[in-house]
């Protein structure tokens, strides 16, 4: 095995963020390398999308003028050089940024386009539609195909300038069962070239796809390790679920006032 250290494509540090009086996230600090799936788990509410928004440089974080609100994407500064940080970054938010009207292709040559792509755009658009499985379908009008194909030509917008981090979130909702083993397995399938960070709160979703899972409650990040460690937080080994419950609990009773 090589002891050759694997490279840090995303790294954040000290990441606050309030909307007016509320701070919805504190002080979260996390990285991604080259390979890696990473999983954000936790209760709708958490934050689990503001940090994705951050970290996609969609939001500003707070106390970014005291050296705060760090993030750098494969070693750019995302709030001093945005574009070409985010020239590295592929996103899919929770509602994927779809043009219905559009067929498949068009729609992702537009992609392309928007993400800067000039030259060999056609070679890029037959690569995104193999992978996400959308061979089949490049003609057909976007708001015509299932949630499921949807979900995949969402997939495909953000993976068509082949970018070093891909960024999900709730990538599986509102799916089928069937549509949710195609999606988790085109995520591993990205995790073997790219780095991957996908929220979720569902926790078979964390064991089936990712490598490491940061679990958020409220705003702060309260475990960070593998599915693994997890499952054997706090000496009970096979306990997976109700160690999660337990350590949200534990955290939403030491905030209560």
């Amino acid at each position: 095995m090589s002891n050759t250290p694997t490279e840090i494509t995303l790294s954040a540090r000290q990441l606050s963020r309030r909307f007016g009086s509320r701070t919805v996230i504190r002080n979260i600090s996390l990285e991604l390398r080259r390979g890696e799936v990473l999983g954000l788990l936790g209760h709708n509410g958490a934050g689990k999308s503001t940090t994705l928004q951050m970290l996609t440089g969609c939001l500003l974080p707070d106390d970014t003028e005291t050296g705060k609100g760090y993030i750098e994407i494969c070693g750019i500064n995302l709030l001093h050089k945005p574009m070409q940080a985010k020239s590295h970054i592929g996103y899919l938010p929770e509602t994927p940024p779809l043009y219905r009207e559009l067929n498949v292709d068009d729609y992702l040559i537009f992609a392309a386009r928007l993400r800067g792509m000039e030259t060999n755009i056609a070679d890029a658009l037959g690569r995104a539609k193999q992978r996400c499985g959308l061979t089949t379908v490049g003609k057909k009008i976007i708001g015509t195909l299932s949630k499921g194909y949807q979900q995949r030509v969402g997939i495909a917008q953000a993976i068509i300038h082949n970018p070093d981090v891909i960024v999900l979130d709730e990538p599986t909702v509102g799916l089928d069962p069937a549509q949710i083993r195609e999606v988790r397995t085109l995520i591993r399938e990205l995790g073997n070239s790219h780095s991957v960070i996908l929220s979720t709160h569902l926790l078979s979703e964390v064991e089936s796809v990712c490598d490491r899972v940061e679990i958020l409650h409220r705003g702060t990040l309260v475990f960070s390790g593998t599915t693994a460690e997890l499952d054997r937080h706090g000496g009970e080994a096979g306990r997976l679920e109700e160690n999660f419950i337990r350590m949200t609990e534990q955290h939403e009773t030491e905030v209560q006032p």
